[in-house]
């Protein structure tokens, strides 16, 4: 069983550092500290994760940190839970365009085929009329001098 502690509801501002420095304050002892942060923008989601090195350290800084002041919020610590993984979701697989036939239990997305109603190579929505195109003067003057 896993010794990681869920802290939540932290400001923007919180770092690695910060909740280290709290943890030294107090004489509590973190194996490791991961505030997580959007991938793109690197900004804090506002929560980390603190990997205590017994259950009995993870249970004193869950009761340290649950519900503890900080500017204008109360912060959150519990045990953190396992992933849950969603609901008819397949496994998750590496990034890439899958090869081969999909994994038993999936079955590739299906891409719809576009139907046009398509004469005289223009579909329908722009096509005038169902009769032959007549040409330009000059087409027919062209056609007679050939």
């Amino acid at each position: 069983m896993s010794n990681t502690v869920f802290l939540g509801n932290l400001p923007a501002w919180v770092t690695a550092d910060d909740i280290k420095s709290w943890l030294s304050a107090e004489n509590l002892v973190a194996d490791s500290i991961k505030v997580i942060r959007n991938p793109e923008t690197q900004e804090s989601k506002g929560f980390a994760f603190i990997e205590a090195p017994n259950v009995e350290e993870m249970n004193s800084i869950t009761r340290r940190f649950d519900r503890a002041p900080l500017e204008d919020r109360m912060l959150r610590a519990n045990p953190a839970q396992p992933p849950k993984a969603k609901a008819g979701a397949p496994p998750v697989r590496a990034a890439g365009p899958m090869t081969g036939p999909p994994p038993p239990g999936v079955e590739r997305a299906k891409r719809p085929r576009p139907t046009r109603d398509v004469v005289g190579g223009l579909p329908a929505a722009k096509r005038k009329s169902n009769k032959p195109q007549t040409n330009s003067a000059f087409a027919e003057e062209l056609a007679k001098a050939l």
